[in-house]
């Protein structure tokens, strides 16, 4: 084993790699004020964001599933790491050599992650492939990519490659770099043979990388180029530790950018279809990995695309049955994202790829600007389904289609379209189609449903302008104000004192400046909520807040003695002031006010007890109780009086 990672060498890859920088690569990031920055969680699904970094404190913190933590925490929660795996990924990042105190100064191979030696192992299969592209063996590779309208430079841009057509190429080069058999077939680049030993999975097929949202080799797609190939036209990695293709989109490395800063997406079928788009100028093309896109897929579109009122993500499909089908089965899909959603029909069955080889670049990017609203498209598909010659089947269409529009909430758009659709199905009076909408949304409501529930794609809500339908959570519709009121156990955050409360505890670790040294002075039993007072232990524990320091929200985290208290110091840490200046004045108005309740409290307490020991008490311990609640009176009239300047 490789040892313990030394504490020096954790900090300086904690203060190397700005949390931001590492959390951007995976979602959106917005301003959110107070040098907060904001985005859609990663961690649970939710249409408005509630997810906070701090970069000055190099903290995060969601507010609607709370969970929160550092650099390191976040790399671990959302790659499946160990501590010393994320340490170790981040340490590459930075190019900080790593000391362990039990096994030299650099770990052996064998003491790395399993992630990180799988993805190191896909890097090299990657960069492998791309080096045999240019030898002979490779040539029909070449051509086919030349016959799709792709040159050399194309190819190496999206690091197409080629994988020999022997037994065991790539195994036996991976060997040579230190990587075991095990790891090679848990990789999924080699498989298990007839003879007992591994050899390549891929051989004689070109080589498309597919990358996670990170830029990180995580699998492959294989195209198949010889007549006597038995496999499949493409054949991916299969399911490993790193690669699951279900949550993996082919091209989301290259176009995340530029969906974030179009608040658009473009989603085709295939690999060539990414390259053919992103060559003619739509650089915001993304694909799936042989398989439907799905739910995880929206997830990753949704953190980039965030909650923009005009982001839009378009489908390209053929326009025969299977492309109608699949557009029809993502409009099923349509509500569960915070974008309008449109498709763009190839025409005469031709790909982006076809499309361009044809046509040029330019009739690739005019596909994507004359696309139609996938709520129309899905709309009219139900409506040709029936004859519109008779009244029957217009009454027939219009069942189909009403609960659909029908769905959406916003009475102006759900209006609009009754009208469209009494247009589509050619009836003239289009009050009566408005009307009959309008009976399905009301029996919907009255029955607590959805219009059209257990209809297909009659159940859903628009898409699109429709937006205004949707419906969102407690914690998706509020920013962290909303969100961070349900803190935990023993809290009630409509008490004066635990408001209060919390805003002094923000104070101390986020500008514990301001509160030193008086805050130091509080003992935890000032706080009334017992989390407070916890996370009040854990400032103290960690040294107290006059010894603030650039290390100093790290020993708090590591002082609280459970995840609780340090998910509750994160929240703290990284919540909002809530106060425009937040200043000296702010901070003593708070330091005076649970002071001051403590003070009464314990006023309160000694009446209690002069009460119980009544006028026959020892007279020694009758004077001392008096004395007590004379000073504490005293206290609290000057606290009252003079503020801060009295404590």
């Amino acid at each position: 084993m490789a040892g313990r990672i030394n504490d020096d060498d954790v900090k300086a890859v904690r203060d190397a790699v700005p949390i931001d920088a590492v959390v951007s690569e995976y979602l959106q990031l917005r301003n959110a004020g107070g040098g907060n920055l904001k985005g859609l969680c990663p961690f649970h699904d939710e249409k408005s964001p509630s997810f906070q970094v701090s970069p000055s404190k190099g903290l995060y913190h969601c507010f609607g599933c709370q969970a929160g933590g550092d650099t390191l925490d976040f790399i671990m929660k959302i790659d499946h790491l160990s501590f010393s795996e994320a340490v170790e990924r981040l340490a590459g990042t930075a190019g900080i050599t790593l000391r362990y105190e039990e096994g030299g100064y650099t770990p052996g191979q064998s003491g790395r992650g399993e992630r990180i030696r799988l993805v190191e192992a896909n890097k090299a299969a990657a960069q492998f492939y791309v080096d045999q592209l240019d030898g002979a063996e490779a040539e029909i590779g070449r051509k086919f990519l030349a016959s799709r309208g792709f040159d050399q430079a194309a190819a190496a841009h999206f690091g197409v490659g080629y994988s020999p057509a022997g037994w065991d190429h790539l195994t036996r080069f991976l060997r040579g770099k230190g990587f075991t058999d095990k790891e090679l077939i848990l990789s999924g680049l080699s498989q298990d043979s007839r003879s007992g030993k591994p050899i390549d999975r891929f051989r004689g097929r070109l080589m498309w990388p597919i990358r996670d949202i990170t830029g990180e080799v995580v699998g492959f797609g294989a195209r198949k180029l010889r007549d006597d190939d038995n496999g499949p036209k493409y054949l991916n990695t299969p399911e490993t530790p790193i690669y699951k293709k279900s949550q993996v989109l082919y091209g989301i490395d290259l176009a995340k950018k530029e969906i974030a800063k179009t608040s658009s997406a473009v989603v085709v079928e295939g690999y060539t279809d990414v390259m053919a788009c992103h060559l003619a100028g739509v650089t915001t093309a993304i694909a799936t990995c042989g398989t439907a896109f799905g739910g995880d897929h929206i997830k990753i579109l949704r953190r980039l695309l965030m909650d923009n009122a005009t982001a839009e993500v378009i489908f390209t499909f053929d326009g025969d049955a299977a492309g109608q089908k699949a557009a029809l089965r993502a409009f099923e899909d349509d509500q569960k994202f915070a974008a309008e959603t449109s498709i763009a029909i190839t025409p005469g069955g031709m790909d982006p790829c076809d499309l361009r080889l044809a046509e040029g670049d330019a009739a690739v990017a005019t596909l994507v600007s004359s696309r139609t609203p996938l709520f129309e498209f899905a709309l009219r598909q139900m409506v040709a389904r029936h004859n519109l010659e008779n009244p029957a089947g217009r009454a027939a269409a219009l069942d189909e289609a009403a609960p659909v529009v029908a769905a959406i909430k916003n009475i102006a758009i759900q209006h609009e379209s009754a009208v469209q659709l009494a247009g589509m199905l050619g009836i003239r009076d289009e009050q009566f189609v408005v009307k009959r909408v309008s009976q399905v949304a009301r029996w919907a409501r009255e029955r607590g449903g959805r219009p059209g529930q257990g209809q297909g794609p009659g159940q859903q809500q628009g898409s699109g302008h429709q937006q205004g339908a949707r419906t969102r959570s407690a914690h998706d519709q509020g920013a962290p104000e909303a969100a961070a009121h349900t803190p935990g156990p023993a809290l009630n955050l409509r008490s004066p004192a635990h408001r209060t409360e919390r805003e002094l505890l923000k104070l101390a670790l986020q500008r514990p400046a301001l509160v030193s040294p008086a805050f130091d002075a509080y003992g935890p039993d000032e706080f009334t909520a017992l989390p407070y007072a916890t996370v009040r232990q854990a400032i103290q524990d960690a040294g107290g807040a006059s010894l603030g320091t650039d290390d100093y929200l790290t020993r708090v985290r590591d002082a609280a003695p459970n995840d609780t208290v340090r998910a509750m110091v994160t929240e703290l840490a990284v919540e909002a002031i809530h106060a425009k200046n937040v200043d000296e004045i702010y901070a003593g108005v708070q330091l005076v006010q649970v002071r001051l309740r403590a003070v009464d409290r314990r006023v309160h307490d000694i009446q209690g007890t002069m009460s119980r020991l009544g006028p026959n008490a020892p007279a020694e311990q009758l004077a001392a109780v008096q004395e007590e609640l004379w000073v504490l009176q005293q206290y609290g009239q000057r606290l009252r009086n003079r503020g801060a300047e009295g404590l």
